[in-house]
């Protein structure tokens, strides 16, 4: 569970945007529009249509209406039915897909270069334009699903819209490109927009633009432009995506995942009177962070500083109780000086917590952003060595972080660094298959966000950024979208090598991010390289002082 706002994702957007008077309207206007054409569902029960559309806009939140466009007031209709069919476990997800009549078009200026122009008719399926999106991006908080996912399309530094200049030598020779919308509806869930897109992806199709909407009793409206089907014909489209979709059935309910017999026998060993804490000997502090679905506390325990996690009790469900459950197995069975300390735990729901050392020198990524620090090589390369040792010691216990990143890296008084968070860890399991797009899409592995087997080289690509990150004090990809970003890895982008940072840390960065797992070093070996490394630099500042 990533406890820090602005750095992991969520899958729900807040509730609190827009007005109720806007709203009305809205529905108003949707309503009389279909009286005005005629529509069946109108006509034959006025009535119930009114109830109908209340409750509709009722489950959504209120930029739901705000995305409406009114001349295609029966799109509304469609979403509705999408929802009601998703309700079905078999319908799972419920999809829709239609051609739009929008062409992307090619003309010569006087100079020779070629521009692109997108001729929209109108609002597809009642999603924002681009125009739109922008407009409404910055009234979500940062762990809204809503993203402007136009991956072609980038604003310049004068605010006018660019092709980028590989997609415009892909696009040289095309005059029309059709336009198709995709419409999903299933169980809400994290990553399920990184999900879909994937899926989508993997047929072929480009996303210009995706709008989702999470509804109040757990459900999700995605809504997709895309090109890349070379034809208007829908029916074919979607057939292929029931294929698609039919590859990876069993993912889209939201059900908690199975456990691995190793976890099994973890868990059914614990003797909850070894490490369960009395909530009555807790003293609560200040909150020292918030995220989708807990709070982190400074408090106190026995005399002892500690650091609380409690879980919000409304957001209780067995893959979230599952969670907590792992990672308290997880924690029991580490001891080393590079992790944070396991304490106690508080396993009586719904009043889940989970109590570790209190680490008061905070995360890294506060200490490289916040305070716009920039590391000396010699402390840079102590934090890399400590990282590594943590994750060394895990590696060597099979467990896998799976979301290893500055943010879950914590320093104590003395600016020791100690991995921290294992919400996501898991054991690995040889046997079986590791979830995909698990951990924080700028830090995650190629393998991780393509759905293929992964295993601990997957942390050690996050290491190589959380190095770069390290060495530039900057956030990975800061111009892109989590979810770009993760788009762009899987097409094997990387963040830009910062051109003052030491040669030999530079290729060892490299050779952490590789594409293929197996090339990638482990973490004894990246010990091994950054200890020489270390040494030297001391060597070379001691040098001058004995002369």
């Amino acid at each position: 569970m990533d406890l820090l706002e602005g750095v992991g994702e969520s899958s729900s957007p807040p509730r609190s945007f827009g007005s109720c008077a806007v709203l009305y309207d809205i529905k108003n206007d949707v309503y009389n529009r279909l009286v005005q054409s005629g529509n069946a569902e109108a006509v034959t029960n006025p009535e119930l249509l009114r109830e109908q559309l209340d409750s509709h806009f009722a489950r959504l939140p209120a930029s739901y209406g705000l995305d409406i466009n009114i001349d295609r007031a029966e799109d509304v209709l469609l979403h509705q039915k999408i929802l009601v069919r998703a309700k079905d476990p078999d319908n799972q997800p419920a999809y829709h897909v239609r051609y739009l009549e929008n062409y992307w078009t090619r003309s010569d200026d006087v100079e020779g270069q070629h521009e692109f122009n997108d001729l929209p008719t109108q609002k597809p399926g009642g999603s924002l334009n681009n125009e739109g999106i922008r407009k409404h991006m910055n009234d979500f908080e940062t762990c809204s699903k809503l993203e402007d996912l136009n991956l072609e399309v980038r604003q310049n530094f004068n605010g006018k819209e660019e092709i980028l200049a590989e997609d415009s030598i892909r696009r040289h020779d095309i005059s029309h490109i059709p336009i198709h919308e995709v419409i999903f509806s299933t169980i809400d869930k994290p990553k399920l927009l990184s999900q879909l897109s994937a899926l989508l992806s993997d047929i072929g199709l480009n996303i210009r633009e995706a709008h989702v909407f999470s509804t109040t009793d757990g459900y999700s409206l995605d809504v997709f432009v895309v090109d890349g089907w070379p034809v208007e014909d829908t029916k074919a489209l979607h057939k292929e995506l029931g294929k698609a979709i039919s590859r990876i059935e069993g993912s889209w309910s939201g059900s908690s995942h199975s456990k691995s017999a190793v976890e099994k026998y973890i868990l059914a060993r614990s003797k909850p009177e070894d490490w369960e804490i009395d909530r009555r000997l807790l003293k609560i502090g200040e909150r020292i962070a918030s995220g989708s679905c807990g709070d982190l506390y400074h408090g106190m325990y026995l005399g002892m500083d500690v650091a609380i996690k409690f879980i919000r009790s409304e957001h209780l469900n067995d893959t979230l109780e599952d969670e907590f459950a792992q990672e308290v197995a997880i924690l029991r069975q580490v001891q080393h000086k590079n992790v944070v300390r396991f304490i106690g735990a508080c396993t009586e729901s719904p009043h889940l917590c989970i109590v570790t050392e209190y680490m008061p020198g905070g995360s890294l990524y506060d200490y490289l952003h916040k305070n716009h620090v920039i590391l000396q090589l010699s402390q840079l390369l102590s934090f890399a060595i400590d990282v590594c040792k943590g994750m060394e010691y895990l590696h060597q216990n099979n467990i896998i972080h799976r979301d290893l990143k500055t943010a879950n890296l914590l320093m104590d008084a003395n600016n020791v660094v100690k991995v921290a968070d294992f919400g996501v860890a898991r054991f690995q399991n040889k046997g079986g298959v590791m979830t995909a797009e698990t951990g924080t899409y700028r830090w995650m592995a190629p393998e991780v966000i393509n759905h293929q087997p992964y295993d601990q080289k997957a942390d050690v690509f996050s290491f190589a950024i959380v190095i770069w990150e390290l060495v530039t004090a900057k956030v990975p990809y800061d111009t892109m979208t989590p979810l770009q970003a993760a788009l762009g890895v899987r097409q094997g982008l990387r963040p830009e090598l910062p051109e003052n940072a030491h040669p030999r840390l530079l290729d060892l960065m490299q050779r952490c991010w590789e594409a293929i797992p197996s090339d990638r070093p482990s973490f004894s070996e990246i010990q091994v390289e950054l200890e020489l490394l270390l040494q030297e630099v001391e060597d070379a500042v001691e040098a001058p002082n004995e002369r």
